[in-house]
C-alpha cells in the first residue's frame, strides 16, 4: 500500500501537460508551445496550486488554480491585447499568487476534470479555455472556439 505525503506546507504539485494527440508543452526562445512528444525532449515542468479562497469565484465551474512553469519560474495569465483574451507568460512566484488576500483572477483558472481529462478556463474571462492547435508547434493560447480548430482537452501527470 502506498503512502500519501502529507504537506507540512502548501506547495504546487509539479507536473507535465500533454493534450490528447500526446503533444507536450514545451518552452523555447520565451514561449510555451504544444509539440509532438519526441524522445529526447524534455517537457517543461509545469506548477499547479488550488486558490487558497475559493469561495470567493463562481461554483461548478472546476477547481480554481495558479498555474506556472517551474523552469524558468514563470506564471500563465491572462489579459486583453487588441480586445482579445490573450494567454501570457510572467516572471512570478506561484506561491506569491497563493499567498495573496483575494484571487488573483487574470492567473486564475477553473481545472475541471473528466475522466482523464482536464480543461483549464479563465477566471477572469469566461468561456475562455487554454489550447494549443492540432497540427502542433504552436504556442499555447486560450479561446473560445472549443472542439473546432483547438485542443482544449489536457491530461495532467503529477511527477512524484
Amino acid at each position: 500500500r502506498q503512502k500519501l505525503k502529507i504537506l507540512s506546507k502548501a506547495e504546487p504539485l509539479l507536473g507535465n501537460i500533454q493534450d490528447i494527440s500526446h503533444q507536450v508543452w514545451f518552452f523555447q526562445d520565451q514561449t510555451l508551445t504544444a509539440v509532438p512528444r519526441k524522445n529526447c525532449m524534455v517537457p517543461v515542468t509545469v506548477t499547479l496550486i488550488s486558490c487558497k479562497c475559493p469561495e470567493t469565484l463562481e461554483k461548478d465551474k472546476g477547481n480554481p488554480i495558479y498555474l506556472g512553469l517551474k523552469e524558468p519560474e514563470l506564471c500563465l495569465f491572462c489579459e486583453k491585447v487588441k480586445d482579445q483574451p490573450t494567454l501570457q507568460l510572467k516572471e512570478q512566484n506561484i506561491m506569491d499568487l497563493y499567498y495573496e488576500n483575494e484571487p488573483v483572477k487574470p492567473f486564475l483558472f477553473y481545472h475541471s476534470q473528466s475522466g482523464r481529462t482536464s480543461t483549464f478556463e479563465s477566471v477572469a474571462f469566461p468561456g475562455w479555455f487554454i489550447a494549443v492547435c492540432s497540427q502542433g508547434g504552436c504556442p499555447v493560447i486560450v479561446t473560445q472556439d472549443v472542439g473546432k480548430t483547438y485542443i482544449t482537452d489536457f491530461v495532467w501527470s503529477v511527477l512524484y
